[in-house]
């Protein structure tokens, strides 16, 4: 990769935002968790949110990460001083634990686990909450620092610990192993790959190998897709370690893998933006299912992660044009300008709004890889091989290509204006090929310019190819023809939104009805907030361009006829990535004036009228809701019904769980529980067991259920009334739901909390 920095323009001005939060950031309060875990006494209290969670530590991982690749950025001289002080931190800790540990949590987990005699869940091993996962961050910054850096102390400390790693696993069978992989557990593939290729000790490219979950990849490997349900951030790192390994054994195994991997997300389960995901897991393909909780970011991070890879083994196009569509509008997008401040999910709710962290409570996963995200704009932009250097986006940027004695500056005000300008600063006949990426959203023929004299430029598909002797002080000028483009989701023709070349536009929408802060420790407060009333699009002229149009002096920003309905709205239409601390949309509805006149929007007035009724909702299977609302369970699991395409959970026996939900005091509360229709008796072990089991509230029993399974396949609800004097004083109640012996409790598909009067102020509209 070239040496790259960047020139002043969008992405600029976003990078230094990030370095100016990741100088805030204490790096004795990041500790604290390690220190606690170490059992001493931290220097300053630990930060809140996630970072009060047995997840803490990862975030002093990320900041690692962060931090490394900010300094191989900018060189910033106060963020490395950070850097070396947490370096030595972490090593300081360290050298209390014998073996090696150092993580923000204690190690009795990983303990019981290489016993081999462990439980597992999707997100708890042994007890604990993802902790390979968490691990992995610091494992992660650790390399980074080195191969950064060069830091000598994060090599020493990051090989202490994967000896601590390869020691306890070496005690597992495979079987263990793979069990022990059910829990999401981060890269950890990915890193110990990275770790042999700077240490070339097999021992860690053995434990890469183990570390890679055959259960996910070997059906990736064979082309099939069973990636509907399954949590979607838990695969993408694995899938990034698959890449590394192919490119450190050559097995194929692992290209066929990651390569399917990333066409069918990236094809088949991406929103407009790149995103992907809805209530972090994955739908069946060719669904764009909107919502408050899509697009976590974390996944986006990783793709363009993968995207690299898999753009280094092959210099097609389609990768970068991917990549493009999701830097500019999701990464670019999920930082806060004013403040540094990150986002967990992205909206596509028409009507909603961007929900960021805070600087010192929240700490999300999200949180995390935003941390690591500014200092990556610079990734991707250009690409070298032995004879050719390819210039992939279109951003003011500097690169030094070692190899080929070339320095390029590249000086655009891209998307603003349709073109850019590469200059070549340093070179004495150095012969090789330029080629300029061809956008898929062209308007038009992309022309070159050299020294003055346009040329014929052989085109390759995806790419102009300019080969010559090159020298100081040659120009190229190219022309990146752009136009308005109607967007069409996968799931419904009419479901639509509007690009500008590669650029999201959002409807600005205003203020209106507007929280007191976008800004809040838990990412989830925001989720119920009330919409507003969003225009529909009528108009029976197909080409947008007759009825959206540029404003004169304003780049990027355009108006819409007045098809906004009902009212003859019109709409400001800007950047995606621009749009912050204002309601929005992406995706319109866009009909006739025929098809308006017969049209409902059931399904948006059926989430409107939940919105309105709903004090609390907990969505079972889906690990950030189960955490948020305090679960707690005994001989209880969770899956992914492709029948009802929603996650479950369930109990056996004499389980049960249960989860710490909002009420209003002194209100008359409901109960809705979400159940679907073709469960019923089922054999668990052998056993016929019957769905018979009771709801309580705050211990006590408010109903019994009993599902007897019937015919179709459809999710349906029960309500039930919680009786006053259990809410009387509350702000939250526990909800239980417990099995006797030998019989089954749920399966729970969802849990809401109904405010009793606004729901029937609704059945009496």
């Amino acid at each position: 990769m070239p040496k790259t920095e960047l020139l002043e323009g969008i992405f600029k001005e976003s990078q230094e935002t990030g370095k100016g939060y990741l100088l805030h950031l204490d790096v004795d309060r990041l500790m604290a968790p390690c220190y606690e875990a170490a059992s001493l006494e931290p220097k300053k209290p630990r930060y809140g949110g996630w970072e009060e969670t047995p997840i803490a530590g990862h975030s002093i991982g990320h900041w690692l990460s962060a931090a490394a690749a900010m300094i191989g950025a900018t060189s910033d001289e106060d963020l490395l001083k950070k850097l070396v002080y947490a370096v030595n931190e972490l090593a300081y800790v360290q050298s209390h634990d014998q073996d090696g540990y150092v993580s923000g949590f204690p190690r009795d987990c990983f303990d019981i686990v290489f016993t081999g005699d462990f439980e597992v869940h999707n997100f708890s091993l042994a007890g604990s909450w993802v902790p390979w996962y968490s691990l992995h961050k610091i494992f992660a910054g650790l390399i980074d620092v080195y191969r950064l850096t060069g830091i000598e102390q994060a090599l020493e400390v990051v090989i202490r610990l994967a000896d601590w790693a390869k020691k306890g696993t070496d005690r597992l069978t495979d079987e263990q192993f793979q069990r022990m992989l059910i829990c999401e557990h981060g890269g950890m593939n990915d890193t110990m790959a990275d770790l042999y290729r700077l240490t070339n000790n097999h021992a860690y490219l053995e434990l890469a190998i183990r570390f890679c979950h055959r259960a996910i990849l070997e059906p990736l490997a064979r082309g099939v897709d069973e990636l509907e349900g399954k949590h979607a951030n838990t695969q993408i790192p694995k899938v990034i370690g698959a890449a590394k390994l192919y490119e450190i054994t050559g097995d194929d195994f692992y290209r066929k893998a990651a390569e399917f991997f990333w066409k069918e997300v990236t094809r088949n389960r991406s929103y407009i933006i790149g995103g992907n995901s809805i209530f972090e897991h994955f739908r069946a393909a060719n669904q764009e299912k909107l919502g408050v909780e899509t697009a976590e970011t974390c996944n986006t991070y990783n793709m363009l992660k993968l995207t690299g890879h898999l753009f280094g083994w092959s210099q097609v196009a389609e990768y970068m044009d991917f990549y493009e569509r999701a830097l500019y509008n999701h990464i670019l997008a999920s930082q806060d300008p004013d403040t540094g401040m990150k986002m967990y999910f992205v909206s596509t709710e028409p009507g909603h709004f961007k929900v960021y962290g805070t600087a010192e409570h929240s700490f999300w996963c999200c949180t995390g890889t935003g941390m690591e995200n500014p200092a990556r704009y610079t990734h991707e932009i250009y690409h070298a091989t032995s004879n050719a250097i390819y210039v992939n986006l279109f951003i003011a940027s500097k690169a030094t290509f070692d190899d080929h004695q070339v320095v390029i500056r590249q000086e655009t005000e891209f998307p603003k204006q349709s073109r850019t300008r590469l200059i070549i600063e340093e070179a004495k006949a150095a012969h090789f090929k330029l080629r300029i990426r061809i956008p898929q959203w062209t308007a038009g023929a992309v022309t070159a310019v050299v020294n003055g004299s346009e040329i014929y430029a052989d085109a390759e598909p995806g790419y102009l190819n300019i080969e010559r002797d090159w020298n100081a002080g040659d120009t190229i000028e190219v022309t990146l023809p752009m136009e308005l483009r109607l967007y069409h989701a996968k799931d419904d023709a009419k479901k639509v939104g509007i690009l500008y070349g590669p650029i999201v536009l959002a409807g600005a929408l205003g203020t209106e009805a507007f929280p007191d802060s976008d800004i809040v420790d838990n990412h989830t407060k925001l989720h119920q907030h009330p919409l507003i009333e969003v225009p529909i699009w009528v108009s029976d002229e197909p080409d947008i361009r007759q009825w959206i149009k540029p404003v004169d002096g304003e780049a990027l920003t355009f108006v819409t006829e007045p098809v906004g309905q009902p009212g003859n709205s019109r709409v400001r239409l800007i950047p995606f990535y621009a749009l912050h601390h204002q309601r929005y949309t992406i995706y319109w509805n866009l009909l006739t004036e025929e098809e308006f006149k017969n049209y409902e929007n059931s399904e948006r007035a059926e989430r409107e009228r939940l919105k309105a009724i709903t004090v609390d909702v907990v969505h079972p299977y889906q690990q950030q809701s189960e955490v948020d609302h305090h679960m707690k369970s005994e001989q209880s699991r969770s899956g992914y019904s492709v029948y009802a395409q929603c996650g479950y959970r369930d109990a056996i026996g004499s389980g049960y769980f249960s989860y710490q939900m909002s009420v209003l005091p002194d209100q008359p509360m409901l109960l809705q529980v979400t159940y679907f229709s073709r469960e019923g008796a089922a054999h668990v072990d052998g056993r016929l067991m019957e769905r018979d089991f009771e709801i309580w509230i705050d211990g006590h029993v408010i109903a019994r259920q009993k599902l007897e399974g019937t015919q179709g396949e459809q999710l349906f609800n029960v309500s039930y009334e919680i009786p006053i004097h259990l809410t009387e004083g509350k702000r939250s109640v526990e909800v239980k739901f417990a099995s006797a012996n030998g019989k089954l409790a749920g399966g729970v598909y969802g849990v809401r909390m109904i405010d009793r009067v606004q729901m029937e102020k609704f059945v009496a509209k």
